[in-house]
């Protein structure tokens, strides 16, 4: 891996975990846009982040706990852009090892990229689509935390060439979403969209709202 490619990898983590502040965000999440591999860096590191929310108890230290770091902080200091990738990377490695070991001793069914599904509107993010080898089970990743309406749904489809649209069912609009494939076959040429459709999915089976997001396997 090259000095660009880890670098891409350091920040794409950062960005996934939050500690990606200021103008560097920024100019990362233009990036994004039109960058699908480094779109595709940040949907891993948050599918894989993610499942510490599902293990992870919130636990409220002390008040002596926190008095006790603040006596022992050294005076503050602006710290140099290579120390806070290297702290980013750090931690991002630190979180990706806790998430890994059980995730590598359990077996599970490994996912990788599929598509992604890009915004009919120009600068309204992404979503990152990563699938099983058998295509049955999906991983859909915002790039960023989508805002929908209370009143509506995101729901997923498949539309394989030359034929109706088939629900996969409906997204959480700001966190990885995970979704069983059992009533069609992701081949190539199938288009895999997003539509915008009132709360609960569509009544009627078909798309009723808008496609907010696509793309061609």
């Amino acid at each position: 891996m090259n000095s660009k490619q880890e670098n891409d990898s350091a920040l794409a983590a950062e960005y996934a975990l939050g500690t990606l502040r200021g103008g560097a965000r920024l100019h990362f999440e233009r990036r994004l846009v039109s960058d699908p591999t480094l779109a595709e860096q940040v949907g891993r590191w948050q599918t894989m982040l993610s499942r510490l929310d599902a293990t992870v108890v919130p636990l409220r230290p002390p008040e002596r706990v926190w008095k006790k770091i603040k006596l022992s902080l050294p005076p503050q200091r602006s710290a140099s852009r290579w120390n806070w990738s290297y702290l980013g990377w750090a931690l991002a490695a630190g979180l990706a090892a806790v998430v890994l070991i059980p995730y590598i001793t359990s077996k599970p069914q490994v996912l990788s990229p599929l598509v992604v599904l890009n915004s009919s509107d120009a600068g309204k993010g992404q979503w990152i689509v990563n699938a099983d080898r058998e295509r049955s089970q999906l991983s859909l990743t915002p790039v960023q935390s989508q805002s929908v309406a209370a009143t509506n749904s995101l729901q997923l489809w498949a539309i394989p060439a030359g034929e109706k649209p088939v629900s996969l069912g409906l997204l959480d609009s700001g966190k990885p979403t995970l979704l069983k494939v059992a009533n069609v076959t992701l081949s190539p040429g199938t288009t895999i969209a997003i539509s915008l459709e009132p709360k609960g999915g569509s009544p009627t089976g078909q798309p009723t709202g808008p496609v907010v997001y696509s793309g061609a396997l």
